[in-house]
């Protein structure tokens, strides 16, 4: 394997390479995965970064005694707020720009800009905080946000809460089941388990209101 092929699969799992970051960086490591966070959260060309579960390993090291956990909430907190308020940002200036040619150009253009927006304007708030635990469309959803010139407040709003709850429910679970074998094999099922339960409320009360007309 050539240094550039070892550098990007290292970068793609850094996860996986936690412990080697922390016994040659030291402190330093907490920046790095901080950079990872940010980066993932808030440059849309970079969705195939570590999230999920970079959180989940970090948390399982912290479990261990190889990081603080209170730090690292602050810090992955910290991160995925202000990825996602650059994302946004990004968006808003250039979104409408884009090549229509382009593979974004594709998804993003003044009409369904204006049909994105409609779409934030009505369920915004809970498109941005389940996005969170979507990989890829984590990254995705604040640079359409941006460009369709959703609210800044409601946008912001919703940011803190889904970072928070991204942040608490991987970091945490890799804390407390970081060593259990069967969680750590399906972390991905368990978090589409955390979601379908979360939206439970929602559909048996869409079911309700179908019924009642």
């Amino acid at each position: 394997m050539s240094f550039i092929q070892g550098l990007i699969d290292f970068i793609l799992h850094i996860d996986e390479h936690l412990v080697e970051i922390i016994q040659q960086f030291g402190g330093w490591a907490y920046g790095i995965i901080f950079s990872i966070v940010f980066v993932e959260t808030g440059v849309v060309i970079m969705p195939f970064l570590p999230g999920d579960s970079l959180l989940f390993a970090s948390g399982t090291l912290a479990a261990l005694g190889a990081f603080n956990l209170f730090a690292l909430i602050v810090l992955f907190i910290s991160a995925a707020i202000l990825g996602d308020t650059l994302n946004y940002h990004i968006g808003k200036k250039v979104g409408l720009a884009i090549s229509p040619n382009s593979f974004l150009g594709r998804f993003i253009n003044e009409e369904r800009m204006q049909a994105a927006q409609r779409f934030f304007n009505k369920h915004g708030g809970k498109t941005i905080v389940f996005a969170r635990f979507m990989p890829f469309i984590r990254t995705f959803i604040p640079f359409v946000a941006g460009a369709s010139r959703m609210n800044y407040r409601y946008f912001l709003i919703y940011n803190v809460i889904g970072a928070v709850l991204w942040v608490l429910i991987c970091t945490l679970a890799g804390y407390f089941f970081g060593n259990i074998p069967i969680i750590k094999e399906n972390f991905s099922i368990v978090i589409l388990l955390i979601i379908f339960i979360s939206v439970l409320p929602a559909i048996f009360g869409a079911l309700k209101s179908r019924k009642r007309k």
